[in-house]
């Protein structure tokens, strides 16, 4: 064997150390991250569509009720991302992307440490369900679903704030009048509520998703 065979066989033998210790540790590898990145990908689409479908079925609420469409639409990416993965991270990071994109996009800092808060504690969670117990996982979702209260928290706990920001774009009276037109207690318990319920179905959906087609398929 050759000095360049011996040197490409101990760089391939390290590389594989390398990835074997980074699963036996948990730490995420660079096989995972992409992973991360095409269910971030999927599950920003699926937000897109819960917006989408939020502004038509519930005109003048659709804010408000967004991050609970996003709950009942998106539970298989959740549970595909969760099990496949299967390491602490992966649901931190994919909460983070998204919260940072919305912060980006002009939201308040709230949106990214919602982004943050919630995603950690429901890898917690998970973690502790080991990434696959059913229940654990469930309630797992349920507290990521609460990541994306980030943009109308402010709503109900930063008004003044929030009307501030809306003047110094240039919007009248009767644009903020509109904007707060919904804006009470009552929308604040329905639309925490709904996330809840939205994210038990989602969820639940998912796990019988991932279940029937992707376990059976070997997938995960």
């Amino acid at each position: 064997m050759t000095q360049q065979d011996n040197a490409t066989t101990a760089s391939a033998n390290a590389t594989k150390t390398k990835g074997t210790t980074a699963a036996r540790s948990g730490q995420l590898s660079v096989p995972d991250l992409i992973t991360i990145g095409v269910f971030t990908a999927l599950y920003f689409v699926l937000v897109a569509v819960a917006t989408l479908i939020s502004t038509v079925a519930f005109v003048g609420f659709a804010s408000i009720f967004l991050p609970a469409i996003a709950a009942l639409i998106s539970g298989c990416v959740y549970m595909l991302l969760a099990t496949k993965v299967g390491k602490f991270g992966a649901i931190t990071v994919m909460g983070a992307v998204i919260g940072l994109f919305l912060f980006v996009s002009g939201h308040f800092v709230l949106s990214f440490i919602a982004s943050i808060v919630f995603p950690v504690i429901a890898d917690l969670i998970a973690r502790a369900a080991a990434y696959r117990n059913r229940a654990g996982l469930l309630a797992s979702y349920v507290v990521f679903s609460y990541g994306l209260t980030g943009p109308i928290l402010p709503l109900w706990l930063m008004k003044d704030a929030y009307v501030a920001s809306l003047q110094a774009r240039g919007k009248d009276a009767a644009y903020i009048d509109g904007v707060f037109s919904h804006i009470n207690t009552g929308t604040f318990v329905i639309s925490m509520a709904a996330i809840a319920v939205c994210a038990l179905v989602g969820g639940w959906f998912g796990q019988r998703v991932l279940r029937r087609h992707f376990v059976k398929a070997g997938i995960v």
